[in-house]
């Protein structure tokens, strides 16, 4: 999978000791593996805000053929907003319908991942039509799955508990600049602003940047993979926030900063949401421009979730993740745009 461009190999790189064991089991089970302990390891960098991802490496007796997998190790900021032991459930799950990379195993502070022979896509990536069309065809085929727990939305419910992680980790300065303090009214009030019985809810991904989708280096079929966030939730909010992500380029100089001016355009959104419907029609069937319309409606409303969504994560990661990107300023960003649109896109006086 190369998920993130590399760094140079370092040998002296050392995983947690439970990865390690981990990964001793796992090579011993290949017959072709020349030495279970004998394993190189290369970090991988890129998109990952959360987590550490690295590759590691057996040579086998087929010189040409090494083993690879990919590693996961938790951000420091996990158990602070993640159901790790859901997420695992989730993974499991998903590779077993045949939707991601197979889990290969997985240890107190992460999981090992089948290695895809695929590349990450780029931030302009998302705004190719062909790649675009692709991604919203995928996503329909995500939002499918049936994925067992809770079949209502679970956005409410977690920006709740994020209020209340993020007011009991931050000083009082910080809780006052992002107003932290009103925030659960705020979040009731989108909550009867956005929600409607008659939209539709499907497993969603909930964090459709451009390094959470690959591309097969053959055949360029895509896959979505990296479901910390993923949980039912109205699709219209998945596909607002997959829209917000186009803002971002995580492997900029600047990784942290967000340009809003590539939010994609009414064209770009209607003709995305045209090829989202497309695997749900028969054949032969016309596609009602009314239901695309309160579509697009609704998915301008969750814009406003989405950035109050990764507002709060910022402000929860900035206080308990070690990982380089300055999480404060991109929660500010999105608080912004919060404030910026919640008064226009819900009409609000």
């Amino acid at each position: 999978m190369n998920q993130h461009p590399m760094e140079s190999v370092s040998e002296c790189l050392r995983l947690p000791a439970d990865a390690e064991s981990a990964l001793h089991a796992l090579a011993l089970n290949w017959e072709d593996v020349i030495d279970a302990k004998k394993m190189e390891v290369t970090s991988l960098t890129g998109a990952a805000v959360t987590n550490h991802i690295f590759q590691c490496t057996w040579q086998t007796r087929d010189e040409e053929k090494p083993r690879k997998v990919l590693v996961r190790i938790y951000g420091e900021a996990a158990n602070s907003y993640f159901d790790r032991e859901y997420e695992i459930r989730v993974f499991e799950c998903i590779s077993k319908l045949g939707q991601g990379p197979r889990l290969l195993g997985y240890f107190h502070s992460g999981r090992i991942e089948e290695f895809l022979n695929a590349k990450t896509l780029s931030a302009p990536d998302l705004r190719n039509p062909e790649i675009s069309a692709k991604i919203a065809a995928k996503l329909w085929e995500f939002h499918q799955l049936d994925i067992p727990g809770p079949r209502q939305p679970m956005l409410w419910m977690r920006l709740r508990e994020w209020v209340k992680t993020a007011l009991a980790l931050c000083p009082k300065n910080v809780a006052a600049e992002f107003q932290l303090d009103c925030m659960e009214e705020d979040i009731n009030f989108l909550e009867k602003m956005l929600w409607r019985d008659d939209q539709k809810v499907g497993f969603c991904h909930n964090d459709l940047q451009y390094g959470n989708v690959m591309m097969n280096d053959e055949d360029q079929t895509l896959t979505l993979i990296d479901y910390d966030c993923s949980t039912y939730n109205p699709v219209a909010y998945d596909i607002a926030n997959h829209f917000c992500e186009m803002a971002g380029d995580y492997h900029s100089d600047t990784p942290h900063i967000l340009d809003f001016n590539k939010y994609p355009d009414f064209e770009k959104r209607h003709k995305f949401v045209k090829e989202y419907l497309k695997p749900s029609r028969k054949a032969g069937e016309v596609m009602s421009e009314k239901e695309v319309e309160q579509i697009l409606k609704d998915i301008e409303k969750y814009t406003v979730a989405s950035h109050i969504h990764w507002a709060l994560w910022g402000i929860i990661a900035g206080r308990v993740n070690t990982i380089e990107f300055d999480y404060m300023e991109y929660a500010r960003q999105r608080f912004q745009q919060y404030n910026l649109l919640k008064h226009s896109i819900l009409s609000v006086q």
